[in-house]
């Protein structure tokens, strides 16, 4: 007959269990409030939920249990949960993202009038931005940016996107997620599909309505995008740029100092004409545009035959003119 297990082995058997939106240690997070087992084999476990309501509740539950019944000596789980306080929320918030104090700066720190600093901005993350941008609407930039993503995400990669295309939001659609971010403490930690964190406007909007903002609001959600979020420095952070060389690209060039410029084009003259307007905004601000990457290059028929509908030669004369390679050239499926 197996022995019961103590208190200290239960912990122990838990401590891998992570969280699965912080990707922490639920022991480490504080979350773990009792873990015991009585004579009888049940394992009795208080877990402390960081919101009323979790939306991982049942993950949470299934992860615990499984931990817990693959030990010896434990023959069922009595699990029960409670919710964090409002002074634990906001003593987590500080351990995963600094005080909010904390992140005032000197006045010029990049990215926020007052001096909020922008992790992905200072020296020494090791997270690489990469601003996904095309001068024209209708290339399909957005679609390159999800697919990318989760490519990065499925070589083992940590991956974040901000939808910065605020008017013309689409990257929660296209990652198949409608999940609001959890917000512990004005910290807000974004939801995860396929591996890649997001945050968008289009989670605190209603469908189907406008965004009608000035400027100065596009700024303070940008910043909050960047400064407000749980990224958990990822190792890339893609922005997913809005159409054109206006006032968000222009802020997110100072707001990202390090951020690298991937220019999206079809093949058609037009469209690779306005690409190279946004390579030149790069310039201008000295982000290096690192390549071109060409969409809606082909579409293979019935007939297996190659259709190049909206011409051919774009990608590679714009990487040319930029003097950067073409990256990759993506057909219509």
């Amino acid at each position: 007959m197996a022995m019961t297990p103590t208190s200290d082995q239960l912990v122990e058997a838990l401590r891998p269990v992570e969280d699965p939106e912080l990707h922490r240690s639920i022991v480490d997070l504080g979350m773990l409030r009792r873990a015991e087992v009585s004579a009888d084999g049940v394992a009795h476990i208080l877990v402390a939920l960081t919101v009323a309501g979790c939306p991982l509740r049942n993950e949470i539950q299934n992860r615990v249990t499984s931990a817990v019944t693959a030990l010896d000596g434990v023959d069922s789980v009595d699990l029960e949960f409670t919710v964090m306080t409002d002074d634990e929320r906001a003593a987590l918030r500080e351990m995963l993202h600094g005080s909010p104090g904390a992140t005032a700066g000197s006045g010029h720190a990049h990215g926020h009038a007052e001096g909020r600093a922008i992790p992905f901005s200072q020296p020494g993350s090791k997270t690489r931005p990469l601003l996904i941008s095309s001068g024209k609407g209708g290339v399909g930039k957005s679609s390159v940016t999800t697919n990318l993503a989760v490519a990065l995400a499925a070589q083992g990669h940590s991956v974040g996107v901000v939808d910065a295309d605020i008017y013309g939001y689409s990257i929660p659609r296209m990652l198949g997620t409608d999940r609001k971010p959890v917000v512990i403490d004005e910290m807000l930690v974004p939801p995860e599909q396929w591996g890649v964190r997001c945050i968008s406007i289009g989670y605190f909007v209603p469908e189907g309505e406008a965004v009608v903002w000035r400027g100065p609001m596009l700024h303070k959600a940008l910043e909050q995008f960047l400064t407000d979020v749980y990224w958990d420095e990822p190792d890339f952070l893609l922005i997913d740029m809005p159409p054109g060389t206006g006032d968000i690209a222009l802020s997110l060039s100072q707001y990202l100092p390090r951020g690298e410029v991937f220019v999206v084009t079809t093949p058609q003259p037009a469209a690779q004409k306005v690409a190279r307007l946004s390579a030149a905004m790069a310039e201008k601000v000295n982000l290096p545009v690192r390549g071109v990457i060409e969409n809606m290059s082909w579409f293979t028929g019935d007939d297996g035959k190659r259709y190049e509908i909206f011409g051919s030669g774009g990608g590679a004369e714009l990487a040319a003119e930029l003097d950067v390679p073409l990256l990759g050239q993506l057909p219509l499926v």
